[in-house]
């Protein structure tokens, strides 16, 4: 019997940034457009700042498997900050997208290496739409946004469909915040971005 592919996303964050949020989010879109999802956060010290890790399983059928994330496919890092500190990138399958909110190239982007990286800057997306403050910008429907563009699911429209429902303050302004940095998002030379799957 052959098993369906599963597809899997393991999200970097810091307490605050709405990582668990983001996971979600991204989840029900998905069902939206019909996947099979499970996703499910990961928590050290429960405090602002904090690392925080979520994941996301997707398959267009059932999916079986039970266990944590151990060799994600896709990662996607809330925080570019992170690089200097966690190994966003253990287990990540190679040629996987790493996706990372950053104004510009990260320091220690050579622990990318190997790996289709694309950048936004959510924060700078975030602070335009007013949401959050300078110190603790709110960045999680800005990443959505691009992560939709990059992996080229869900589509944009239940994405923004997801988080009208779903967010309850603020909701026009994340919507703009995540069309937004689909647009922006900038992909690495040498990556591309690639089909949804069938």
């Amino acid at each position: 019997m052959k098993t369906a592919p599963v597809q899997e996303i393991r999200f970097h964050g810091r307490g605050g940034q709405g990582t668990v949020v983001a996971a979600i989010m991204l989840a029900k879109a998905l069902f939206r457009a019909g996947w099979h999802v499970q996703t499910f956060p990961l928590f050290g010290v429960e405090r602002r700042g904090a690392p925080v890790e979520a994941y996301l399983r997707m398959s267009r059928e059932k999916i079986r498997v039970r266990s944590n994330v151990y060799r994600p496919h896709h990662v996607v890092v809330q925080d570019g900050r992170l690089l200097q500190t966690v190994d966003v990138t253990r287990g990540l399958r190679p040629g996987g997208w790493v996706v990372v909110n950053a104004a510009s190239v990260p320091h220690k982007a050579g622990s990318l290496d190997g790996f289709r990286t694309a950048r936004v800057d959510a924060t700078a997306i975030a602070m335009q739409n007013g949401l959050g403050t300078a110190t603790h910008p709110i960045i999680n429907t800005a990443m959505c946004g691009a992560v939709a563009r990059v992996l080229q699911m869900p589509p944009l429209e239940l994405l923004c469909e997801t988080i009208a429902e779903e967010i309850g303050i603020k909701p026009r302004d994340n919507i703009r915040a995540a069309q937004a940095a689909y647009e922006a998002v900038h992909v690495a030379a040498g990556s591309e971005v690639i089909d949804a799957a069938p």
